[in-house]
């Protein structure tokens, strides 16, 4: 009989590979020109998630029964360079430093429930597409991203190392854009999912040089080599605290774009353009959660540094106060939702930060995180139908259903009502401080790199110096960025 570690390692590489299963299939068939119909789809969509989620509930199951609190699944080096023996960069004179990209997947007290939670969440969205996509034209195209999601949310929330983090990282961030521009035959989808992209790559770059900060300092991106080797939540990180800030600030820094934290909070309405099945297992309840799970990874550098769990709170805590606000005058229920969400994620963000003094608060960070993804999954899927029954609740009435007025209105000095108004309606003006202040500066910046690259050319050439074709036109026909273009979901 095998024993409790085998058979926990076993039940996580089915979970592992039910997921790689699904992508490849959908994916094959699709490049095929060979898409399976609907009834197949549908069907093996629900084998592939169930069976990883049977495992997963077991996995967890296993290690409370056995009292463990991580199983590793480990792939071994991808890439090894230097001498093993030696670690980091202050190494023994005479041995080159050791550095490593490892493939290793953790099941622990954290991994463990949000994995079934992102199953869970999974499943019940794809039975909902199933019939909500019905004949629609690009059925088979939202499942092969809705694959990608799902090998991504496997891969990130049981990764090992920040390498594989990554991984699974890009895999929930390119599905994500993709299905914001799902609709691609309208110009809005396809402008909001690329201004969405245009947010995830730049933000993707804090995560990047955060590989190459703890790889420099510790010589390879395990989890236990920069967070300590305890169990979470009580690992103690070896970093020094300046060390532990710097790389913090870094993921941080991701996290602001994966969970729309300020002050790159302007995108989450735009990616209400996607079907409704995305925007409620992206939006409302996994992805948009997903840097809370990465600063609930990296706990230990904020028991490290109180400045960083400082930084931590003040961006959860005017997160939530922005959308709060925001979400009050939203017009569409889609919108006014994702704001909900982010106000509860922008608490959620500050326990976490709160964490540093209060270690049991990360403990009800992840359940508060589990009980509103669950929450918000159930309102985005209710949404199509909601209005439609509001309008027969008051047709039987005979009246219109009034509300309370915002907590803010009461708040807020009655000359100010109308400038917060404005605030809220321009959802903080967020998009265009970024237009006027970041995508303007660099866009500046590259057509004149463009044009000293054309006339050291022509130079070197001998011929005339020549104007770049279409840029100059197109910066006289389009004097703001394609993608800063922002239209408000309908």
């Amino acid at each position: 009989m095998p024993d409790s570690a085998t058979l926990i390692t076993a039940l996580a590489l089915v979970v592992v590979s039910a997921p790689a299963v699904l992508l490849l299939v959908l994916g094959l068939t699709s490049l095929a020109d060979r898409p399976l119909g609907e009834a197949h789809t549908a069907r093996l969509v629900r084998w592939c998630v169930g069976v990883a989620f049977v495992a997963a509930v077991a996995g967890g199951a296993g290690m409370l029964a056995t009292g463990r609190a991580n199983v590793t699944l480990d792939f071994g080096d991808w890439v090894s360079i230097g001498d093993p023996a030696a670690t980091g960069t202050g190494t023994t004179p005479g041995r080159a430093p050791h550095y490593h990209f490892a493939v290793k997947f953790v099941f622990d007290r954290l991994s463990a429930p949000f994995l079934v939670l992102a199953l869970a969440l999974c499943g019940a969205v794809a039975h909902f597409a199933t019939k909500y996509l019905h004949r629609e034209r690009g059925y088979n195209r939202f499942f092969v991203l809705y694959a990608v999601f799902v090998l991504g949310m496997v891969v990130a929330t049981l990764a090992g190392t920040i390498e594989t983090l990554f991984a699974g990282w890009e895999l929930v961030g390119l599905s994500s854009a993709l299905l914001v521009a799902y609709f691609h035959e309208r110009p809005a989808p396809s402008r909001n999912g690329l201004w969405v992209w245009g947010v995830y790559r730049t933000t993707d770059v804090a995560l990047v040089l955060a590989a190459i900060a703890v790889h420099v300092l510790t010589g390879g991106g395990d989890f236990d080599k920069f967070l300590g080797a305890g169990h979470w939540p009580h690992e103690r990180s070896p970093l020094t605290e300046a060390q532990a800030l710097l790389v913090g600030v870094l993921l941080l820094g991701a996290a602001l774009g994966k969970s729309a934290l300020l002050p790159l909070s302007g995108w989450l309405p735009r990616a209400m353009e996607g079907p409704t099945p995305s925007s409620a297992v992206f939006y409302g309840a996994l992805s948009v959660h997903f840097g809370a799970f990465l600063l609930l990874r990296s706990n230990a550098l904020l028991t490290a540094s109180a400045a960083l769990a400082l930084i931590v709170i003040a961006v959860g805590l005017g997160t939530a106060l922005f959308a709060y606000v925001a979400s009050t005058v939203q017009t569409d229920i889609k919108s006014a939702l994702s704001f909900a969400s982010l106000a509860q994620v922008g608490i959620i963000v500050a326990e976490i930060g709160l964490g540093h003094w209060f270690p049991v608060l990360w403990y009800v960070a992840l359940v508060h995180l589990i009980g509103h993804a669950c929450l918000r999954t159930l309102q985005f899927l209710r949404a199509p139908t909601l209005l439609q029954d509001y309008r027969h609740l008051e047709d039987a009435l005979g009246t219109r259903l009034r509300g309370r007025p915002p907590l803010a209105a009461l708040l807020v000095p009655a000359g100010w009502h109308g400038r917060l108004y404005r605030f809220a309606l321009e959802r903080g003006y967020l998009d265009a401080l970024l237009v006027r202040f970041v995508v303007r500066p660099f866009l500046a910046l590259f057509r004149r790199i463009d044009a000293a690259e054309r006339r050291l050319t022509a130079r070197l050439n001998g011929a005339p110096a020549a104007a770049s074709p279409g840029l100059e036109a197109r910066a006289e026909a389009h004097p703001e960025p394609v993608v800063a273009t922002a239209e408000r979901p309908q």
